[in-house]
């Protein structure tokens, strides 16, 4: 098995969340030795550990943060701490099987409000020793030194753990200000561990929940060239019926689990009040994005490979390539499909939008947590019943390679011509908790899969005569988290075949231009549709900005829409912030993609309107 540094260096880990947490939640007392319980009741603990590992969980840590000398004394338990720490690392190896690692878990011994003397430094390295020896002596794969808030006792337990061969990560507990309780900042921990050679990865855990880790995160990582981890709270606890309860949903951990992905972090897990569902959700959607989920390969088309076929100019696949070939600005609303069988309701939008002269229905694919009518069948049916072009979002979330391909075939042969390749996003826990995605390519592969289709060769090499002529478009993220990923994705991209993007909404027009012009700067000069969201109110402009990964509101923008009393008036404020983003960035971009807020239509409208 690779060890804990080479796997970090191919791909993002998993960590498990709260030991403590969940024994309690079963009914055990706080005034329990929590550690004892690998002996007592091997079980409840070996039981977490399994849930953990069925959540997808890809290290497991040992039950055993408190059993040190110091510790178990208070227990009146010191002699057992040899068992107690065997019992530990084998309760959490069964669980971990061959699959995930073993990290050996070891606390402070000095408590957050205690100063750390240079006198007691060797009996607490004797301490230290002493656990940390049976741990690597019953074989973990790597110690886990976590919580400390004292850096010169992290550093200590560190130059200990370091002589017994395995490697070791260091994890730090940090307030909201980013600081210890002492003082210390955030950046002066990670440079001190940053230059300690015995420490191979740091980490911040415990103290706050997921949006404060991640910014922490944030301040931390530029600072390091050694693997970070981040193990959040899961928000902060409320008393409920005599219970501190943690409030967060799984949905919000996973959210900043998947932002600190992004950002460079190379392992997430819980900490205090998460459980096996906030791993479970972060699990399923960080193991399907781009950079984790090891892809189909699809190669691209070569003149050798290709059959003698007449590809399909850009300009003569549909009205909409028309118009981006000709320069003209193309307008584009997005319509979602209905929960239910009836699709009357939604030709009706459509039928105004075409009325109003737009030249295409952008319709969304979106996480399958509640039943829809398939976006395909719903673009088949606008295109034949109204009269409208469609741009059909596209995502690889659901369908295997085979289906995909399958589905681009039939939708070509249906009078689909006009796609947006998305990745998508994993299913939402909701009404169907146990729906697994697919994700056998992500945007790139797909993209090419259409590209060659369109070049006459599908997957396996085989000829399609007549080839496909799919205007084929993809999303762009210019206010991504981490830019330089975002925009080699969106490079990527273009290379394997793109034709045209359409952004996420946009409400900083200058993010747009820079993101433009870096892409532009390496060749990137494909058609850009703007992302255009007019608000309705503050409210709505607050969710986006702290819950759609993507979406970047300015403060004045905030600002503005607090001056709305009504909802007329937010809205009123709202269509004239989205006309005045698309005046400033009109002579860029090759059209609008506006959004219909709560499926209001005539919202779109009246930003387009001239």
């Amino acid at each position: 098995m690779k060890t804990i540094l080479e796997r970090m260096a191919d791909q993002p880990l998993i960590f498990d969340g709260a030991m403590g947490t969940m024994i309690y939640s079963k009914g055990v007392f706080i005034n329990t030795c929590y550690e004892h319980l690998c002996i007592t009741n091997p079980k409840l603990v070996g039981g977490i550990h399994q849930e953990y590992a069925d959540a997808g969980a890809d290290v497991i840590e040992t039950n055993s943060f408190g059993a040190n000398r110091l510790k178990l004394q208070g227990h009146g338990l010191a002699d057992q701490l040899e068992d107690i720490n065997r019992a530990s690392v084998r309760l959490a190896r069964a669980a971990a099987g061959d699959a995930a690692l073993v990290a050996g878990s070891v606390g402070p011994l000095l408590k957050s409000g205690q100063v750390f003397l240079e006198s007691q430094a060797g009996e607490l390295a004797e301490i230290f020793r002493e656990q940390l020896a049976i741990l690597a002596d019953e074989g973990v794969d790597f110690f886990m030194l976590e919580t400390f808030t004292h850096i010169q006792e992290a550093q200590l337990a560190a130059k200990v753990a370091k002589t017994l061969g395995i490697p070791v990560f260091v994890s730090m507990t940090v307030g909201i200000e980013g600081t210890t309780e002492k003082g210390r900042k955030v950046e002066q921990l990670v440079q001190t561990l940053e230059n300690d050679g015995n420490v191979d990865g740091i980490g911040l855990n415990c103290g706050v929940g997921p949006a404060a880790a991640y910014s922490n995160a944030e301040r931390a990582l530029p600072l390091t060239s050694k693997p970070m981890v981040v193990m959040a709270n899961a928000g902060y606890p409320q008393e409920v019926d005599g219970r501190m309860i943690y409030m967060a949903s799984p949905e919000y951990f996973t959210e900043y689990a998947k932002r600190m992905i992004e950002l460079g972090v190379r392992g997430v897990g819980g900490c205090c009040g998460t459980t096996p569902a906030d791993i479970a959700t972060a699990a399923k959607s960080i193991k399907s994005m781009t950079g984790v989920k090891q892809h189909v390969a699809i190669s691209s088309h070569t003149d050798q490979e290709a059959p003698k076929v007449d590809v399909v100019p850009m300009a003569e696949k549909c009205g909409f390539a028309a118009k981006l070939a000709r320069g003209e600005k193309v307008t584009s609303v997005e319509i979602t499909p209905p929960r239910s069988i009836d699709l009357k309701p939604m030709l009706a939008q459509c039928q105004t939008c075409k009325d109003a002269g737009i030249d295409a229905i952008n319709i969304p694919d979106g996480p399958r947590a509640s039943a829809r009518i398939s976006p395909m069948v719903a673009a088949l049916f606008v295109e034949r019943e109204v009269g409208i072009e469609t741009v059909l979002h596209y995502c690889c979330r659901d369908r295997n390679l085979i289906g995909m391909q399958s589905d681009l075939l039939g939708g070509y042969a249906g009078g689909l011509r006009n796609y947006l390749i998305i990745t998508g996003d994993p299913p939402k826990l909701g009404d169907y908790p146990d729906s697994t995605p697919v994700f056998d390519v992500d945007a790139v592969g797909l993209t090419q899969v259409v590209n060659n289709l369109n070049h006459g060769v599908d997957v396996g090499g085989n000829p399609i005569n007549p080839p496909t002529g799919i205007l084929i478009g993809v999303g762009a993220n210019p206010c991504a988290v981490e830019p330089e990923r975002e925009l080699q994705h969106y490079m990527n991209k273009i290379h394997a075949g793109a034709e045209y993007s359409i952004t996420q909404p946009i409400f900083d027009p200058e993010a747009l231009l820079r993101f433009m012009d870096a892409a532009a700067a390496r060749g990137g000069t494909i058609p850009v549709v703007a992302g255009v969201w007019p608000l309705v109110s503050l409210r709505n402009a607050e969710f986006l900005a702290n819950e759609v990964p993507g979406v970047e509101i300015p403060d004045a923008i905030l600002e503005r829409m607090s001056h709305a009393k009504t909802k007329e008036d937010g809205r009123k404020l709202g269509i004239e912030i989205a006309r005045e983003i698309c005046e400033a960035i009109a002579d860029r971009v090759a059209g609008y993609q506006v959004s219909a807020p709560f499926g209001i239509v005539d919202l779109a409208l009246q930003v387009l309107e001239n």
